[in-house]
């Protein structure tokens, strides 16, 4: 079903249509609203709360909404700014400009991502000089 309204919403998106019965090759369906993604946001503390975001969503527009509207039981993790909210998904830092309908994220179900308070994000290649330092292996040849 997820798949059916994600096929749904991105027509009623591209065709700049109102929401109402869209007929598709899995039957007719009557919407009310945007289809929405719920994410779960953990904290390193362990904290979690819930967010509702439109696939259009950017990771910077989520780390902006979560610092307009910090949690009230999560004020001792505050932070000064929302520039320096990432969020983790899979394990990977997402960049400001990818949004959630890019992640091909389920609707209807609940994802969780971690959100973190960092200045920068690692290079993309850290990790792997990081391994290749720790086994003592190099990026040259050796000529014989």
């Amino acid at each position: 079903m997820g798949e059916v309204w994600g096929r749904v919403w991105v027509l009623l998106h591209d065709s700049n249509e109102e929401p109402g019965e869209v007929q598709t090759s899995s039957g007719l369906y009557t919407l009310s609203h945007e289809v929405q993604i719920n994410l779960r946001l953990i904290l390193v503390s362990g904290k979690t709360k819930e967010f509702l975001f439109s696939p259009n969503d950017s990771a910077s527009d989520i780390a902006k909404h979560v610092y307009d509207n910090w949690p009230m039981d999560w004020e001792e993790e505050q932070v000064s700014s929302p520039n320096i909210l990432r969020l983790i998904y899979q394990g990977r830092f997402l960049h400001g400009n990818v949004t959630l309908g890019a992640l091909k994220l389920p609707f209807g179900k609940t994802t969780v991502m971690h959100l973190v308070a960092r200045e920068t994000l690692p290079e993309p290649n850290s990790q792997g000089q990081r391994n290749r330092e720790k086994t003592g292996e190099s990026n040259c040849c050796v000529i014989l």
